[in-house]
Protein backbone atom coordinates (compact mmCIF):
# COMPACT_ATOMS: atom_id res chain seq x y z
CA UNK A 1 0.00 0.00 0.00
CA UNK A 2 0.62 3.74 -0.36
CA UNK A 3 -0.30 6.87 1.26
CA UNK A 4 -1.58 9.66 0.08
CA UNK A 5 -0.23 13.69 0.31
CA UNK A 6 -3.33 15.75 1.05
CA UNK A 7 -4.32 19.48 0.04
CA UNK A 8 -7.56 21.11 1.00
CA UNK A 9 -9.05 23.53 -1.02
CA UNK A 10 -11.66 26.04 0.56
CA UNK A 11 -14.58 26.70 -1.98
CA UNK A 12 -17.81 28.39 -1.97
CA UNK A 13 -18.71 29.65 1.61
CA UNK A 14 -18.04 26.75 3.98
CA UNK A 15 -16.79 23.78 1.58
CA UNK A 16 -13.60 22.12 1.42
CA UNK A 17 -12.36 20.00 -1.68
CA UNK A 18 -9.54 17.42 -1.39
CA UNK A 19 -6.60 17.36 -3.68
CA UNK A 20 -5.17 13.80 -2.87
CA UNK A 21 -1.90 12.29 -4.88
CA UNK A 22 -0.67 8.97 -4.03
CA UNK A 23 2.95 9.25 -3.66
CA UNK A 24 4.03 5.80 -4.91
CA UNK A 25 2.07 6.04 -8.28
CA UNK A 26 1.46 9.64 -8.33
CA UNK A 27 -2.02 9.11 -9.49
CA UNK A 28 -3.97 12.07 -8.19
CA UNK A 29 -7.83 12.67 -7.39
CA UNK A 30 -9.74 15.00 -6.05
CA UNK A 31 -12.74 14.49 -2.96
CA UNK A 32 -16.10 16.22 -3.66
CA UNK A 33 -15.12 18.55 -6.03
CA UNK A 34 -18.28 21.51 -6.10
CA UNK A 35 -16.85 23.67 -8.49
CA UNK A 36 -14.08 23.10 -11.31
CA UNK A 37 -12.43 26.86 -11.13
CA UNK A 38 -10.97 26.07 -7.65
CA UNK A 39 -9.53 22.88 -8.65
CA UNK A 40 -7.95 23.48 -11.72
CA UNK A 41 -6.01 26.69 -9.91
CA UNK A 42 -4.97 24.57 -7.66
CA UNK A 43 -3.74 21.74 -9.82
CA UNK A 44 -2.22 24.21 -11.51
CA UNK A 45 -0.26 25.27 -8.63
CA UNK A 46 1.03 22.40 -7.45
CA UNK A 47 2.21 20.99 -11.42
CA UNK A 48 -0.77 18.16 -10.93
CA UNK A 49 -2.90 17.08 -13.27
CA UNK A 50 -6.11 14.94 -11.96
CA UNK A 51 -6.89 11.33 -13.16
CA UNK A 52 -9.92 10.38 -11.00
CA UNK A 53 -12.43 12.61 -9.25
CA UNK A 54 -13.72 10.66 -6.02
CA UNK A 55 -17.87 11.22 -5.07
CA UNK A 56 -19.36 11.02 -1.72
CA UNK A 57 -23.03 11.82 -2.50
CA UNK A 58 -24.93 13.33 -5.47
CA UNK A 59 -25.23 16.95 -3.98
CA UNK A 60 -24.24 19.91 -5.85
CA UNK A 61 -21.84 21.47 -3.63
CA UNK A 62 -20.09 18.32 -4.16
CA UNK A 63 -20.09 17.03 -7.73
CA UNK A 64 -20.71 20.34 -9.11
CA UNK A 65 -17.27 19.98 -10.91
CA UNK A 66 -17.54 16.69 -12.40
CA UNK A 67 -18.63 17.32 -15.77
CA UNK A 68 -15.92 20.07 -16.44
CA UNK A 69 -13.33 18.69 -15.01
CA UNK A 70 -13.79 14.97 -16.68
CA UNK A 71 -14.11 16.45 -20.14
CA UNK A 72 -10.75 18.75 -18.90
CA UNK A 73 -8.16 15.87 -17.65
CA UNK A 74 -10.58 12.80 -18.86
CA UNK A 75 -10.35 11.78 -15.18
CA UNK A 76 -11.98 8.91 -14.28
CA UNK A 77 -15.17 9.52 -11.81
CA UNK A 78 -15.86 6.89 -9.12
CA UNK A 79 -18.78 7.35 -6.93
CA UNK A 80 -21.61 5.65 -4.70
CA UNK A 81 -22.61 2.37 -6.75
CA UNK A 82 -26.48 2.82 -4.48
CA UNK A 83 -27.05 6.65 -6.32
CA UNK A 84 -25.29 6.12 -9.31
CA UNK A 85 -28.03 7.61 -11.11
CA UNK A 86 -27.74 11.15 -9.44
CA UNK A 87 -23.53 11.02 -10.05
CA UNK A 88 -22.52 13.11 -12.48
CA UNK A 89 -20.14 10.95 -15.13
CA UNK A 90 -19.86 8.43 -13.18
CA UNK A 91 -17.71 5.32 -14.71
CA UNK A 92 -17.21 3.22 -11.94
CA UNK A 93 -19.66 2.34 -8.98
CA UNK A 94 -18.19 1.25 -4.97
CA UNK A 95 -20.35 0.58 -1.63
CA UNK A 96 -20.35 -1.26 1.49
CA UNK A 97 -17.45 -3.52 1.87
CA UNK A 98 -15.44 -3.10 -1.37
CA UNK A 99 -11.85 -1.88 -1.27
CA UNK A 100 -11.00 0.93 -3.72
CA UNK A 101 -7.13 2.20 -4.68
CA UNK A 102 -5.87 5.41 -5.99
CA UNK A 103 -2.61 4.21 -7.80
CA UNK A 104 -1.37 2.16 -4.57
CA UNK A 105 -3.30 3.89 -1.83
CA UNK A 106 -5.95 1.46 -0.56
CA UNK A 107 -9.59 2.64 0.55
CA UNK A 108 -12.45 0.74 2.71
CA UNK A 109 -15.69 2.10 1.28
CA UNK A 110 -18.81 2.39 4.15
CA UNK A 111 -22.11 2.89 3.11
CA UNK A 112 -23.03 5.59 4.92
CA UNK A 113 -26.29 7.11 4.19
CA UNK A 114 -28.98 9.54 5.96
CA UNK A 115 -27.87 12.67 4.92
CA UNK A 116 -29.00 10.89 1.46
CA UNK A 117 -29.81 7.53 0.43
CA UNK A 118 -26.45 6.47 -1.42
CA UNK A 119 -24.13 8.63 0.81
CA UNK A 120 -20.37 6.90 1.03
CA UNK A 121 -17.20 7.33 3.17
CA UNK A 122 -13.58 6.50 1.68
CA UNK A 123 -10.93 4.94 4.49
CA UNK A 124 -7.35 5.28 3.82
CA UNK A 125 -6.28 3.48 6.69
CA UNK A 126 -2.65 3.86 5.82
CA UNK A 127 -3.02 7.85 5.12
CA UNK A 128 -4.97 7.66 8.42
CA UNK A 129 -7.25 9.51 6.37
CA UNK A 130 -11.72 9.37 6.65
CA UNK A 131 -13.19 11.56 3.58
CA UNK A 132 -16.94 11.30 5.22
CA UNK A 133 -18.61 13.93 3.26
CA UNK A 134 -21.60 15.25 5.10
CA UNK A 135 -21.73 12.23 7.11
CA UNK A 136 -20.00 13.43 9.86
CA UNK A 137 -18.80 16.79 11.02
CA UNK A 138 -15.97 18.46 13.52
CA UNK A 139 -18.96 18.53 16.35
CA UNK A 140 -21.19 17.73 13.87
CA UNK A 141 -23.16 15.52 11.54
CA UNK A 142 -25.08 16.55 8.48
CA UNK A 143 -28.70 16.88 7.98
CA UNK A 144 -31.37 13.62 7.73
CA UNK A 145 -32.32 15.14 4.06
CA UNK A 146 -33.34 11.61 2.50
CA UNK A 147 -32.64 9.22 5.50
CA UNK A 148 -33.82 8.46 8.95
CA UNK A 149 -32.12 8.75 12.57
CA UNK A 150 -31.96 4.80 12.45
CA UNK A 151 -29.68 4.95 9.17
CA UNK A 152 -27.81 7.82 10.22
CA UNK A 153 -26.93 6.00 13.80
CA UNK A 154 -26.22 2.85 11.84
CA UNK A 155 -23.73 5.18 9.15
CA UNK A 156 -21.68 6.95 12.36
CA UNK A 157 -21.07 3.32 14.13
CA UNK A 158 -19.65 2.30 11.29
CA UNK A 159 -16.81 4.59 12.51
CA UNK A 160 -16.07 2.54 15.27
CA UNK A 161 -13.35 0.78 13.08
CA UNK A 162 -11.45 3.74 12.22
CA UNK A 163 -8.86 4.46 15.33
CA UNK A 164 -8.55 7.53 16.97
CA UNK A 165 -5.81 9.00 15.34
CA UNK A 166 -7.44 8.91 11.86
CA UNK A 167 -8.04 12.86 10.41
CA UNK A 168 -11.38 13.36 9.70
CA UNK A 169 -11.28 15.24 6.13
CA UNK A 170 -15.18 16.31 6.38
CA UNK A 171 -16.74 18.87 3.01
CA UNK A 172 -18.07 21.79 5.62
CA UNK A 173 -16.58 24.40 7.50
CA UNK A 174 -19.70 24.24 10.59
CA UNK A 175 -17.24 23.96 13.50
CA UNK A 176 -17.98 27.01 15.46
CA UNK A 177 -21.70 26.24 14.93
CA UNK A 178 -22.07 22.73 15.62
CA UNK A 179 -19.54 23.84 19.27
CA UNK A 180 -22.21 26.10 20.47
CA UNK A 181 -24.81 23.55 19.91
CA UNK A 182 -22.57 20.51 21.52
CA UNK A 183 -22.17 22.70 24.48
CA UNK A 184 -25.85 22.76 25.38
CA UNK A 185 -25.87 18.76 24.95
CA UNK A 186 -23.11 17.89 27.04
CA UNK A 187 -22.54 21.07 29.77
CA UNK A 188 -20.52 19.14 31.99
CA UNK A 189 -17.68 17.36 29.18
CA UNK A 190 -14.82 19.45 30.03
CA UNK A 191 -12.92 17.83 26.81
CA UNK A 192 -15.69 19.66 25.30
CA UNK A 193 -15.28 23.12 26.59
CA UNK A 194 -11.78 22.73 26.22
CA UNK A 195 -12.07 22.19 22.58
CA UNK A 196 -14.70 25.24 22.19
CA UNK A 197 -12.26 27.32 23.28
CA UNK A 198 -9.22 25.98 21.01
CA UNK A 199 -12.01 26.78 17.74
CA UNK A 200 -12.88 29.78 18.72
CA UNK A 201 -9.33 30.97 19.12
CA UNK A 202 -8.56 29.27 15.17
CA UNK A 203 -11.38 31.06 13.92
CA UNK A 204 -10.64 34.44 15.49
CA UNK A 205 -7.33 33.97 13.67
CA UNK A 206 -9.12 33.05 10.79
CA UNK A 207 -7.75 29.39 10.79
CA UNK A 208 -9.50 26.32 9.32
CA UNK A 209 -10.67 23.58 12.44
CA UNK A 210 -10.87 21.06 9.76
CA UNK A 211 -9.55 17.73 9.61
CA UNK A 212 -10.19 16.92 13.28
CA UNK A 213 -9.34 13.43 14.89
CA UNK A 214 -11.68 10.87 15.30
CA UNK A 215 -10.75 10.58 19.02
CA UNK A 216 -11.85 14.23 19.66
CA UNK A 217 -14.65 13.30 18.19
CA UNK A 218 -15.51 10.77 20.03
CA UNK A 219 -14.98 12.52 22.99
CA UNK A 220 -17.18 15.16 21.93
CA UNK A 221 -19.49 15.03 19.10
CA UNK A 222 -23.19 14.67 20.57
CA UNK A 223 -24.04 12.96 17.85
CA UNK A 224 -21.54 10.39 18.21
CA UNK A 225 -21.83 9.78 21.69
CA UNK A 226 -25.74 8.79 21.72
CA UNK A 227 -25.07 5.80 23.11
CA UNK A 228 -23.66 7.61 26.49
CA UNK A 229 -25.37 8.43 29.30
CA UNK A 230 -24.57 11.75 29.50
CA UNK A 231 -26.43 12.76 26.22
CA UNK A 232 -28.89 10.51 26.51
CA UNK A 233 -29.69 12.22 30.08
CA UNK A 234 -29.26 15.61 28.81
CA UNK A 235 -32.30 15.14 25.99
CA UNK A 236 -34.11 12.96 28.32
CA UNK A 237 -34.01 9.46 26.45
CA UNK A 238 -32.84 6.06 27.46
CA UNK A 239 -29.39 5.17 26.92
CA UNK A 240 -30.29 1.57 25.93
CA UNK A 241 -32.07 3.37 22.60
CA UNK A 242 -29.11 5.07 21.14
CA UNK A 243 -31.15 5.95 18.17
CA UNK A 244 -33.75 7.75 20.11
CA UNK A 245 -31.00 9.53 21.79
CA UNK A 246 -29.34 10.65 18.16
CA UNK A 247 -33.11 11.72 16.66
CA UNK A 248 -33.53 13.77 19.44
CA UNK A 249 -30.31 15.35 19.20
CA UNK A 250 -30.36 15.83 15.65
CA UNK A 251 -33.85 17.40 16.14
CA UNK A 252 -32.49 19.81 18.49
CA UNK A 253 -29.82 20.67 16.21
CA UNK A 254 -31.73 21.68 13.16
CA UNK A 255 -33.75 24.29 15.03
CA UNK A 256 -30.62 25.59 16.91
CA UNK A 257 -29.55 29.35 16.26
Amino acid sequence: MSTLEIHQIPTRSDNYVYLVKDRGTKRTGVVDPSDAAPVIAALDGLGWTLDTIICTHHHNDHTGGNLELKERYRAHVVGPRADRDRIPGIDEMVGDGDTWRLGGAEARVFDTPGHTRGHITYWFAETKALFCGDTLFALGCGRLFEGTPAQMWTSLSKYRAVPDDTLVYCAHEYTQSNARFALTVETTNADLADRVRRIDALRAAGQRTVPSLMGEERATNPFLRADQATVADAVGKPVADPVAVFAEVRLRKDSFR
